[in-house]
Order: structure tokens, then C-alpha cells, then sequence
């Protein structure tokens, strides 16, 4: 699906009052990066769905926003968030930068965390990753100081998950979704704990640090 178009007339409805981060491309019909630049931010957009928006401004159809974004070089992303801009990229860049750029500011589900924000919040001392992945997979490589509560046990060893400690415990698997149910099941049950967005898969994606054997 095409990336949207915005311009000076409806930039603020579209960008500036919108409720979700958007990634504002700024780009030229002449230009060759904007072009192999465009089916990346149509990749994106599809799998972020409703939590952001992605949009495309002709610098040359509305040089007012060129020039209140001084725009130097072409592709230039801007991000968007609460109505100012919050982070930019100037050039052709790779899909997970542009993922990255947003990520921090998507709205989250409740308990959701993030894994630059779990390695931040480790550093701190405030949280306890939980691997719930089988015995095989937490032996061979985990997040450092991750204990290991097997999903089928989860239940069982709820008590050991309250964070009684100060220290929330944020599940984790080996994919997003499998540790967001085990967290549902959790808090219907009253624990208090978060999970890890994306799962293991993420956090290696992100090249965060791993503990092997």
C-alpha cells in the first residue's frame, strides 16, 4: 500500500494533532535514495499497523515545510511525536533503523516492555528477567541474570514472581506473543510482572547483550 501523502494544508490535521507517532519522509521525485527508500517505509508501515503513521512530503510541492524542517539532503525522516519532532535521519537508511526510530514512542499494551527499555531498567536494578522458554533453550544462550520458570510451571510458581523485592519480573520467550500470554494468564491470576516485546528474537535483533551456557 502507498505511503500517504501530506501537505502544507493538511500537515497539522494529519501529522502534528495526530493521537500515534508519525514518521514524516521528505523526499523529491528526482531523487534515486527517496525512491529505494520507499517500499522499506511501506514494509514498515504494514507491520505497525494502527501504532504509527508513516507519511511522504514533496519538499518541492511544499517548500513551507521544507524550510520549517530545514532540509539540507534528501531522503530526511522526521519523527513526530505529541505534536514536535522528536528524532530525525538524513539519507537512505536500513529498515531496522527506521524501526528504531519509532519504537520508543508507539503506544504500548499494559506490562509491555520494550527490549532497550528492559536492558536500561536491568542496569538499574529494578527488574528480573524470567525465561520461560524450555530448559534446552535457557542452557544454551538467555538475558544475563534471567532466572527459569518453564511456562508449564508458571502457574505453580506464581508466588515466586510477585515482585516482593522491589524488582518487577518481565517474561520473556522466544516470541512476543508467547510471553504476552503467559503474562495475561499472570495478572488475571493478581501477579504484578511485565513482558518482553518481541520476545528473545527481538532482544538478539536489537544486539543486546546474551549469556551462553
Amino acid at each position: 500500500m502507498p505511503i500517504p501523502m501530506v501537505a502544507e494544508q493538511d500537515f497539522e490535521a494529519q501529522v502534528l494533532r495526530s493521537e500515534v507517532p508519525v514518521l514524516v519522509d521528505l523526499y523529491a521525485d528526482w531523487c534515486q535514495p527517496c525512491k529505494q527508500l520507499e517500499p522499506i517505509l511501506e514494509e514498515v508501515a504494514r507491520e505497525l499497523g494502527e501504532k504509527a503513521k508513516i507519511v511522504r512530503v514533496d519538499v518541492e510541492a511544499s517548500p513551507g515545510l521544507a524550510q520549517a524542517f530545514r532540509v539540507q539532503s534528501i531522503p530526511m525522516m522526521v519523527v513526530i511525536a505529541g505534536g514536535r519532532p522528536v528524532d530525525q535521519q538524513v539519507g537512505l537508511v536500513d529498515k531496522k533503523t527506521i524501526v528504531g526510530m519509532l519504537e520508543r514512542y508507539l503506544p504500548k499494551a499494559a506490562g509491555e516492555v520494550a527490549p532497550p527499555e528492559l536492558a536500561e531498567l536491568m542496569q538499574l536494578g529494578r527488574v528480573v528477567p524470567v525465561d520461560i522458554r524450555d530448559a534446552a533453550s535457557f542452557n544454551r544462550y538467555r538475558i544475563p541474570g534471567a532466572i527459569h520458570v518453564p511456562v508449564e510451571e508458571l502457574m505453580t510458581r506464581a508466588a515466586e514472581l510477585q515482585p516482593s523485592d522491589g524488582r518487577l519480573r518481565v517474561l520473556y520467550a522466544r516470541s512476543g506473543d508467547e510471553a504476552k500470554e503467559a503474562f495475561d494468564q499472570l495478572r488475571a491470576a493478581g501477579v504484578q510482572a511485565g513482558y518482553l516485546a518481541g520476545g528473545f528474537l527481538h532482544w538478539e535483533a536489537e544486539g543486546l547483550e546474551v549469556e551462553r551456557g
